[in-house]
Protein backbone atom coordinates (compact mmCIF):
# COMPACT_ATOMS: atom_id res chain seq x y z
CA UNK A 1 0.00 0.00 0.00
CA UNK A 2 1.25 3.43 -0.64
CA UNK A 3 -0.55 6.05 1.01
CA UNK A 4 0.03 9.91 1.25
CA UNK A 5 -1.51 12.11 4.02
CA UNK A 6 -2.44 15.41 3.46
CA UNK A 7 -2.37 18.22 6.33
CA UNK A 8 -1.93 21.89 6.77
CA UNK A 9 -2.21 21.83 10.90
CA UNK A 10 1.55 20.82 11.85
CA UNK A 11 1.23 20.87 15.61
CA UNK A 12 -1.59 19.93 18.78
CA UNK A 13 -4.15 16.85 18.25
CA UNK A 14 -4.59 16.77 13.86
CA UNK A 15 -0.76 16.30 13.36
CA UNK A 16 -0.33 13.94 15.87
CA UNK A 17 -2.76 11.69 15.03
CA UNK A 18 -1.40 12.13 11.23
CA UNK A 19 1.64 11.10 12.61
CA UNK A 20 0.32 7.97 14.62
CA UNK A 21 -1.22 6.73 11.76
CA UNK A 22 1.90 7.30 9.28
CA UNK A 23 3.90 5.61 12.13
CA UNK A 24 1.69 2.70 12.25
CA UNK A 25 1.37 1.93 8.77
CA UNK A 26 5.33 2.14 8.57
CA UNK A 27 5.06 -0.98 10.80
CA UNK A 28 2.66 -2.79 8.79
CA UNK A 29 5.23 -2.14 6.05
CA UNK A 30 3.49 0.17 3.82
CA UNK A 31 5.02 3.46 1.72
CA UNK A 32 3.75 6.80 3.55
CA UNK A 33 4.25 10.31 2.95
CA UNK A 34 3.28 13.34 4.48
CA UNK A 35 2.28 16.75 2.81
CA UNK A 36 2.09 19.42 4.94
CA UNK A 37 3.75 22.50 5.45
CA UNK A 38 7.09 23.28 7.34
CA UNK A 39 6.88 22.71 11.39
CA UNK A 40 6.84 20.44 13.88
CA UNK A 41 4.85 17.57 12.18
CA UNK A 42 7.45 17.84 9.26
CA UNK A 43 10.41 17.50 12.37
CA UNK A 44 9.20 14.89 13.88
CA UNK A 45 8.15 12.83 10.83
CA UNK A 46 11.45 13.28 9.33
CA UNK A 47 12.84 11.97 12.70
CA UNK A 48 10.74 8.53 12.40
CA UNK A 49 12.34 7.98 9.04
CA UNK A 50 8.89 9.31 7.27
CA UNK A 51 9.13 11.21 4.03
CA UNK A 52 7.75 14.07 4.13
CA UNK A 53 6.71 16.62 0.67
CA UNK A 54 6.63 20.43 1.34
CA UNK A 55 3.27 21.47 1.02
CA UNK A 56 3.14 25.31 1.45
CA UNK A 57 -0.76 25.76 2.52
CA UNK A 58 -2.17 28.58 5.04
CA UNK A 59 -4.69 27.85 7.76
CA UNK A 60 -7.44 29.47 5.70
CA UNK A 61 -8.52 30.21 2.08
CA UNK A 62 -7.56 32.98 0.36
CA UNK A 63 -6.33 33.87 -2.43
CA UNK A 64 -3.43 31.61 -2.73
CA UNK A 65 -5.91 28.51 -2.44
CA UNK A 66 -5.33 27.74 -6.34
CA UNK A 67 -1.76 27.82 -5.98
CA UNK A 68 -1.87 25.44 -3.08
CA UNK A 69 -4.14 23.19 -4.85
CA UNK A 70 -2.35 22.64 -8.01
CA UNK A 71 0.98 22.40 -6.16
CA UNK A 72 -1.06 19.33 -4.36
CA UNK A 73 -1.93 17.87 -7.64
CA UNK A 74 1.43 18.27 -8.54
CA UNK A 75 2.67 16.09 -5.49
CA UNK A 76 -0.16 13.53 -5.64
CA UNK A 77 0.95 12.83 -9.34
CA UNK A 78 4.17 12.81 -8.96
CA UNK A 79 3.82 9.95 -5.65
CA UNK A 80 0.50 7.68 -7.44
CA UNK A 81 -0.31 6.86 -4.24
CA UNK A 82 -2.84 4.21 -3.53
CA UNK A 83 -5.21 5.87 -1.33
CA UNK A 84 -4.68 9.83 -0.35
CA UNK A 85 -5.67 10.48 3.14
CA UNK A 86 -7.09 14.22 3.39
CA UNK A 87 -6.84 15.58 7.30
CA UNK A 88 -9.19 18.74 7.70
CA UNK A 89 -11.06 21.32 5.75
CA UNK A 90 -8.03 22.66 3.85
CA UNK A 91 -6.34 19.53 2.98
CA UNK A 92 -10.07 18.54 1.99
CA UNK A 93 -10.05 20.94 -0.39
CA UNK A 94 -7.89 18.26 -2.26
CA UNK A 95 -10.64 16.68 -3.50
CA UNK A 96 -11.19 19.79 -6.58
CA UNK A 97 -8.07 18.39 -7.82
CA UNK A 98 -8.08 14.46 -6.95
CA UNK A 99 -12.03 14.67 -8.58
CA UNK A 100 -12.34 10.75 -7.36
CA UNK A 101 -9.11 9.41 -9.59
CA UNK A 102 -7.17 8.09 -6.68
CA UNK A 103 -9.08 6.36 -3.74
CA UNK A 104 -9.45 9.43 -0.90
CA UNK A 105 -10.29 9.62 2.92
CA UNK A 106 -11.49 12.36 4.21
CA UNK A 107 -11.02 12.85 7.89
CA UNK A 108 -12.62 16.56 8.77
CA UNK A 109 -11.32 16.61 12.60
CA UNK A 110 -14.02 19.05 12.94
CA UNK A 111 -16.26 20.46 10.31
CA UNK A 112 -15.44 23.65 8.88
CA UNK A 113 -18.93 25.09 9.29
CA UNK A 114 -19.23 24.61 12.80
CA UNK A 115 -15.92 27.06 13.62
CA UNK A 116 -17.17 29.07 10.15
CA UNK A 117 -19.11 32.16 10.87
CA UNK A 118 -22.38 33.54 8.22
CA UNK A 119 -21.92 33.28 4.73
CA UNK A 120 -18.75 31.33 4.94
CA UNK A 121 -20.56 28.86 7.27
CA UNK A 122 -23.32 28.31 4.72
CA UNK A 123 -20.59 28.37 1.69
CA UNK A 124 -18.55 25.11 3.22
CA UNK A 125 -22.21 23.43 3.70
CA UNK A 126 -22.54 23.73 0.49
CA UNK A 127 -19.03 22.37 -0.43
CA UNK A 128 -18.89 19.71 1.63
CA UNK A 129 -21.96 18.20 0.35
CA UNK A 130 -21.11 18.67 -2.92
CA UNK A 131 -17.68 17.25 -2.27
CA UNK A 132 -19.22 14.01 -1.54
CA UNK A 133 -19.22 12.86 -4.87
CA UNK A 134 -15.11 12.56 -4.60
CA UNK A 135 -14.95 11.16 -1.42
CA UNK A 136 -14.62 7.17 -0.98
CA UNK A 137 -14.88 6.77 2.46
CA UNK A 138 -15.55 10.20 5.17
CA UNK A 139 -13.58 9.29 8.26
CA UNK A 140 -15.44 10.97 11.56
CA UNK A 141 -14.13 10.94 15.23
CA UNK A 142 -17.55 11.05 17.14
CA UNK A 143 -20.85 9.53 16.31
CA UNK A 144 -21.70 13.69 16.60
CA UNK A 145 -19.40 14.79 14.34
CA UNK A 146 -20.70 11.72 11.37
CA UNK A 147 -24.47 13.14 12.66
CA UNK A 148 -23.65 17.02 12.21
CA UNK A 149 -22.19 15.72 8.87
CA UNK A 150 -24.80 13.83 7.52
CA UNK A 151 -27.40 16.98 8.95
CA UNK A 152 -25.61 19.38 6.76
CA UNK A 153 -25.99 17.09 3.47
CA UNK A 154 -22.64 14.98 3.65
CA UNK A 155 -23.78 11.73 2.09
CA UNK A 156 -20.58 9.89 0.98
CA UNK A 157 -19.95 6.75 2.59
CA UNK A 158 -19.00 6.97 6.24
CA UNK A 159 -16.97 5.31 9.28
CA UNK A 160 -16.46 6.55 12.81
CA UNK A 161 -13.00 5.61 14.68
CA UNK A 162 -12.85 7.64 17.70
CA UNK A 163 -9.24 9.18 18.42
CA UNK A 164 -6.86 7.24 20.21
CA UNK A 165 -3.67 8.50 23.05
CA UNK A 166 -0.51 6.46 24.07
CA UNK A 167 -1.72 5.17 26.92
CA UNK A 168 1.44 3.52 27.86
CA UNK A 169 3.41 6.76 27.83
CA UNK A 170 0.09 8.46 29.12
CA UNK A 171 -0.48 7.33 32.88
CA UNK A 172 -1.47 8.85 36.22
CA UNK A 173 1.28 9.58 38.54
CA UNK A 174 0.97 12.03 41.86
CA UNK A 175 0.14 15.48 42.50
CA UNK A 176 3.18 16.95 44.21
CA UNK A 177 1.44 19.66 45.94
CA UNK A 178 -1.88 20.59 47.49
CA UNK A 179 -2.71 23.47 45.80
CA UNK A 180 -6.21 22.74 44.52
CA UNK A 181 -5.49 23.35 40.50
CA UNK A 182 -7.23 23.17 37.12
CA UNK A 183 -5.83 22.78 33.93
CA UNK A 184 -6.55 23.43 30.17
CA UNK A 185 -4.75 22.23 27.28
CA UNK A 186 -4.65 23.26 23.74
CA UNK A 187 -4.18 26.40 21.45
CA UNK A 188 -5.16 29.39 22.54
CA UNK A 189 -8.30 30.77 19.79
CA UNK A 190 -11.81 31.53 19.69
CA UNK A 191 -12.53 27.91 18.60
CA UNK A 192 -10.70 26.13 22.45
CA UNK A 193 -12.65 28.81 24.72
CA UNK A 194 -10.30 29.83 27.02
CA UNK A 195 -11.83 32.81 27.13
CA UNK A 196 -14.97 31.43 28.60
CA UNK A 197 -13.03 29.64 30.78
CA UNK A 198 -11.24 32.96 32.43
CA UNK A 199 -14.69 34.34 32.53
CA UNK A 200 -15.95 31.40 34.83
CA UNK A 201 -12.06 31.65 36.75
CA UNK A 202 -14.10 34.33 39.39
CA UNK A 203 -16.72 32.28 40.18
CA UNK A 204 -14.31 29.43 40.87
CA UNK A 205 -12.36 31.26 43.15
CA UNK A 206 -15.12 32.37 45.03
CA UNK A 207 -16.04 28.88 46.09
CA UNK A 208 -11.99 28.01 46.54
CA UNK A 209 -9.86 30.57 47.02
CA UNK A 210 -6.47 28.72 46.80
CA UNK A 211 -7.42 27.62 43.75
CA UNK A 212 -4.87 27.62 40.67
CA UNK A 213 -5.44 27.94 37.14
CA UNK A 214 -2.82 26.41 34.47
CA UNK A 215 -3.00 27.26 30.31
CA UNK A 216 -1.12 25.39 28.28
CA UNK A 217 -0.89 26.05 24.86
CA UNK A 218 -0.23 29.28 22.53
CA UNK A 219 -1.70 30.85 19.26
CA UNK A 220 -3.71 34.08 18.01
CA UNK A 221 -5.52 34.88 21.40
CA UNK A 222 -2.71 33.82 23.95
CA UNK A 223 -1.07 37.55 24.38
CA UNK A 224 -4.68 39.17 24.84
CA UNK A 225 -6.02 36.56 27.17
CA UNK A 226 -2.82 37.11 29.01
CA UNK A 227 -2.90 40.66 29.07
CA UNK A 228 -6.30 40.20 30.82
CA UNK A 229 -4.55 39.65 34.26
CA UNK A 230 -6.62 37.18 35.75
CA UNK A 231 -5.54 36.31 39.53
CA UNK A 232 -4.38 33.00 40.23
CA UNK A 233 -3.56 31.90 36.47
CA UNK A 234 -0.13 30.56 35.58
CA UNK A 235 0.12 31.05 31.51
CA UNK A 236 2.75 28.42 29.68
CA UNK A 237 3.47 28.04 25.90
CA UNK A 238 3.37 25.07 23.73
CA UNK A 239 4.57 21.89 26.14
CA UNK A 240 5.44 18.32 24.33
CA UNK A 241 5.60 17.44 27.87
CA UNK A 242 1.66 17.44 28.60
CA UNK A 243 1.54 14.68 30.83
CA UNK A 244 3.93 16.98 33.35
CA UNK A 245 0.54 19.60 33.44
CA UNK A 246 -1.76 16.60 33.73
CA UNK A 247 0.00 14.88 36.79
CA UNK A 248 -0.27 18.34 38.94
CA UNK A 249 -4.03 18.60 37.83
CA UNK A 250 -6.85 18.07 40.24
CA UNK A 251 -9.63 18.61 37.19
CA UNK A 252 -9.01 19.27 33.22
CA UNK A 253 -11.42 21.31 31.48
CA UNK A 254 -12.31 21.48 27.88
CA UNK A 255 -13.90 25.02 27.24
CA UNK A 256 -13.95 24.35 23.62
CA UNK A 257 -16.83 25.76 21.39
CA UNK A 258 -16.74 23.22 18.99
CA UNK A 259 -15.05 19.97 18.61
CA UNK A 260 -14.90 16.30 16.39
CA UNK A 261 -13.56 14.37 19.71
CA UNK A 262 -10.71 16.46 21.35
CA UNK A 263 -7.39 14.79 22.55
CA UNK A 264 -7.21 16.30 25.67
CA UNK A 265 -10.50 14.93 27.50
CA UNK A 266 -8.55 11.37 26.60
CA UNK A 267 -5.19 12.02 27.46
CA UNK A 268 -6.64 13.83 30.94
CA UNK A 269 -8.29 9.89 31.43
CA UNK A 270 -5.40 8.15 30.15
CA UNK A 271 -3.34 10.07 33.19
CA UNK A 272 -6.11 9.29 35.99
CA UNK A 273 -7.70 13.00 35.93
CA UNK A 274 -11.28 14.19 35.62
CA UNK A 275 -12.43 16.35 33.05
CA UNK A 276 -15.07 19.30 32.98
CA UNK A 277 -16.11 20.43 29.57
CA UNK A 278 -18.86 21.85 27.58
CA UNK A 279 -21.40 20.28 25.87
CA UNK A 280 -19.80 19.73 22.32
CA UNK A 281 -19.57 16.83 19.74
CA UNK A 282 -17.50 14.44 20.62
CA UNK A 283 -17.54 14.95 24.60
CA UNK A 284 -20.08 12.42 25.95
CA UNK A 285 -18.87 9.66 23.86
CA UNK A 286 -15.51 10.25 25.49
CA UNK A 287 -16.11 11.16 28.90
CA UNK A 288 -18.99 8.85 30.22
CA UNK A 289 -19.07 9.11 34.05
CA UNK A 290 -14.54 10.31 33.85
CA UNK A 291 -16.15 13.80 34.61
CA UNK A 292 -18.78 16.25 33.94
CA UNK A 293 -20.12 17.74 30.54
CA UNK A 294 -21.97 21.27 31.42
CA UNK A 295 -24.70 22.87 28.67
CA UNK A 296 -22.06 24.69 25.58
CA UNK A 297 -21.14 28.10 26.76
CA UNK A 298 -22.97 27.68 29.98
CA UNK A 299 -20.06 29.93 32.18
CA UNK A 300 -21.70 29.47 35.63
CA UNK A 301 -21.98 25.75 35.07
CA UNK A 302 -18.49 25.25 33.59
CA UNK A 303 -17.37 27.01 36.94
CA UNK A 304 -19.68 25.02 39.68
CA UNK A 305 -18.41 21.11 37.71
CA UNK A 306 -14.75 22.61 38.47
CA UNK A 307 -14.95 24.24 42.15
CA UNK A 308 -16.96 20.85 42.63
CA UNK A 309 -14.12 18.74 41.91
CA UNK A 310 -11.24 21.31 43.49
CA UNK A 311 -13.12 21.10 46.67
CA UNK A 312 -13.65 17.25 46.57
CA UNK A 313 -10.73 15.49 45.95
CA UNK A 314 -12.46 11.98 46.68
CA UNK A 315 -14.44 12.46 43.90
CA UNK A 316 -11.98 13.82 41.47
CA UNK A 317 -10.15 10.71 42.33
CA UNK A 318 -13.02 8.43 42.06
CA UNK A 319 -13.78 9.58 38.32
CA UNK A 320 -10.03 9.78 37.54
CA UNK A 321 -9.50 5.74 38.23
CA UNK A 322 -13.12 5.42 35.87
CA UNK A 323 -11.23 7.78 32.83
CA UNK A 324 -8.15 5.46 33.38
CA UNK A 325 -10.25 2.54 32.30
CA UNK A 326 -11.53 4.18 30.30
CA UNK A 327 -9.06 5.43 28.12
CA UNK A 328 -7.31 1.79 27.95
CA UNK A 329 -10.25 0.39 26.77
CA UNK A 330 -12.00 2.45 24.52
CA UNK A 331 -9.39 5.39 23.51
CA UNK A 332 -5.83 3.59 23.51
CA UNK A 333 -3.65 4.98 20.12
CA UNK A 334 -3.12 1.42 19.07
CA UNK A 335 -6.81 0.68 18.51
CA UNK A 336 -7.17 3.56 16.85
CA UNK A 337 -4.72 2.91 14.09
CA UNK A 338 -5.65 -0.86 13.86
CA UNK A 339 -8.92 0.25 13.05
CA UNK A 340 -7.92 3.17 10.39
CA UNK A 341 -5.36 1.32 8.50
CA UNK A 342 -8.27 -1.91 8.22
CA UNK A 343 -10.24 1.17 6.52
CA UNK A 344 -7.84 2.12 4.67
CA UNK A 345 -6.80 -1.06 3.24
CA UNK A 346 -10.25 -1.73 2.12
CA UNK A 347 -10.37 0.94 -0.13
CA UNK A 348 -8.05 -0.20 -2.92
CA UNK A 349 -8.67 -4.14 -4.44
CA UNK A 350 -6.02 -6.22 -3.90
CA UNK A 351 -5.17 -6.39 -7.53
CA UNK A 352 -4.82 -2.80 -7.98
CA UNK A 353 -2.26 -1.80 -4.51
CA UNK A 354 1.39 -1.68 -6.26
Amino acid sequence: MKVVHVTQPVEAGVAAVVLDLARAQRRRGWDVTIACPPGRLADEAGAAGIPVRSWLATRSPGPRTALELLALRKIVRALQPDVVHLHSSKAGLGRLVLRGRTPTLFQPHLWSFRVAGGLLSRACRVWESLASRWTHLLLCVSDDELAVGRAAGVTAPAGVVCNGVDTRRLRPRPKEDETPTAVCVGRVAHQKGQDLLLRAWPLVLAAVPDARLVIVGDGPMAAALRATGHPAVHWHGHSDAVDTFYAEADVVVLPSRAEGMALVPLEAMACGRPVVAFDVEGVRQSLGDAGEVVPAGDVSALAHAVALRLADPELAAAEGKRGRVRAETLFDRDRMTDQVLSLTAKLVPEGGRR
